[in-house]
């Protein structure tokens, strides 16, 4: 399957990124169908011209037309809808999703699909602490990174139509990785990132510290407003590299506090030096 600007989309399940995957598309001409649970959604997204078609039933012969289905849903969710609704899908099928961790569903995803049709797992790296359809916003993906993570199951093809979507979604970066090498580097990059936030968050109960804190702290836990429900299904989707990289960062932070007992000063710059430089490899290129 091609993606052309006649190409039949699908978008399952309308929140904050499968949204804002219907506006960047939509923006673009692409013609975008959804299904999601609520109405309300359905209602918003037709209202802002995000889609043409809604429905919160999973229509059999809507699955069967479309050629590109995107799979915006919980993990548990996702597996549960193939099992439910998967033999709709047609030959020829191309099936990505945005799901955070890879390695615990998407083997068990190509193997449920029907014969002809192809899962080729992609993880936008982009999002807001707020939710819904409401809150979509194409402008998140510019400047972000887009990750493919296709398997031994993939074709050629599926894995540069992928890369295409991520380009016309307006990525700014589109990587390719296993399921695997994935999965260690959201533990790193994203889920410690997060488990961070929350341990800030909730080390100190001290009253009214919202009256005098300044940009650091907010920035360095702006990702703690957390969606308790889905990040704790992707923790332990992704336990044994979420573990590991806790266990890194905990010796790390030791280290740092021995220079502290020490009055290690020279470590201390020297480690202050190093976060520095490698901070600097992380800033946008937008």
């Amino acid at each position: 399957m091609t993606i052309t600007e006649n190409t039949k989309i699908l978008i399952v399940g309308l929140g904050l990124i499968g949204g804002s995957y219907a506006m960047a598309l939509s923006r673009q001409g692409y013609k975008v169908s959804a299904i999601t649970l609520e109405e309300s959604s359905i209602k918003y997204a037709l209202e802002k011209d995000l889609i043409v078609y809604g429905t919160t039933t999973p229509e059999p012969e809507l699955i069967a037309q479309s050629e590109l289905i995107i799979f915006s849903l919980y993990p548990h969710v996702f597996k549960q809808w193939i099992k439910d609704y998967g033999r709709y899908i047609s030959p020829g099928t191309l099936v990505t999703d945005v799901t955070g961790v890879k390695s615990g569903i998407v083997y068990d995803i190509q193997a449920m699909l029907p014969k002809g049709a192809e899962f080729i797992p992609a993880h936008p790296m982009a999002g807001r602490e707020v939710y819904g359809v409401e809150n979509s916003d194409d402008s998140i993906f510019r400047g972000a990174n887009y990750i493919v993570t296709p398997t031994a199951a993939n074709t050629p093809q599926a894995i540069e139509e992928c890369k295409k979507l991520g380009a016309i979604l307006g990525f700014a970066a589109i990587s390719v990785l296993s399921p695997e090498q994935h999965d260690d580097m959201i533990a790193f990059l994203s889920q410690l990132t997060h488990c961070i936030a929350v341990a800030l968050m909730t080390c100190n109960d001290t009253e009214g510290m919202e009256f005098y804190t300044g940009d650091s702290f907010r920035d360095l836990t702006r990702i703690a407003r957390i969606n308790d429900d889905m990040w704790s299904e992707l923790f332990m989707l992704n336990r044994d590299a979420l573990l590991r990289h806790m266990t890194a960062f905990e010796n790390e932070l030791d280290k740092l506090r021995k220079t502290l007992l020490t009055s290690d000063r020279d470590e201390m710059r020297r480690m202050m030096r190093k976060s520095t430089q490698r901070r600097a490899l992380f800033d946008k290129k937008i």
